[in-house]
């Protein structure tokens, strides 16, 4: 019996030693990990960096302003090529929107010119190529609209961006910012003040104030198909 027992005591010692080594095992994997952790993170984060922007430095002698410098100057990159994409779309919907209102303030200048000496076919002929015109002239106004919401959301996010590389003392990125800021302002204000004109012309013109015109879109709107579910009382 008392051999037994020292048997399962050294039994016990044996498991317990064994217990501590493991313990102790998990204890420094444990105290390791953090370490490995942030240096993984450092990595990322430097790499990503180094993706985008040249060090001059080596990246493990860049302090945490260096990076934060960095980052933002990524982020006003990224918003000036948001903001000169958006630019470009609203000049190129708007210069579309003041072609399309000169060629329908034309072509109603020909039609009221013309009206004394012209058939009832011609006429006919006339209205119709002037209601295609009218439609895209609503078409054009639409995406000057939809460009327009876009370009103003590049224009906050761009000041935005500006004054974040401004405060992380990435006083080059901030001026390139702000000077893209500037153009695009420019740039659009010009185009609107075209656009104006062009409106004062259509209204004066009356093309779209036409009796003929207002009650030839009535008819096609009262001639579309309308889908059940509006038609449903509640």
């Amino acid at each position: 019996m008392a051999a037994y027992r020292r048997k399962l005591f050294a039994v016990g010692l044996s498991w317990a030693a064994l217990m501590s080594r493991s313990a102790c095992q998990s204890s420094r994997r444990l105290a390791v990990l953090p370490t490995l952790l942030r240096n993984n993170w450092k990595t990322l984060s430097v790499t990503g960096a180094l993706c985008a922007v040249p060090f001059i430095q080596k990246p493990e002698n860049l302090s945490h302003k260096d990076l934060v410098r960095r980052a933002s100057s990524l982020v006003t990159n990224s918003a000036n090529t948001y903001l000169s994409q958006t630019t470009l779309a609203l000049l190129d919907s708007i210069s579309g929107y003041n072609m399309a209102i000169d060629r329908l303030v034309s072509l109603h200048k020909h039609y009221v010119d013309s009206i004394n000496s012209i058939s009832s076919v011609d006429e006919d002929a006339i209205w119709q190529l002037i209601l295609r015109r009218r439609q895209e002239v609503i078409d054009r106004r639409k995406d000057y609209k939809r460009f327009e919401s876009c370009w103003m959301k590049a224009i906050d996010l761009s000041k935005l961006a500006t004054e974040a590389a401004f405060n992380a003392g990435a006083d080059q990125a901030s001026m390139t910012a702000e000077n893209s800021l500037q153009l695009a302002q420019s740039q659009v204000e010009e185009a609107q003040q075209l656009m104006l004109e062009a409106e004062r012309q259509l209204k004066n013109s009356k093309a779209e104030e036409s009796e003929r015109l207002q009650n030839a879109f009535s008819t096609a709107m009262e001639e579309e198909d309308v889908p059940d579910a509006y038609l449903r009382e509640d």
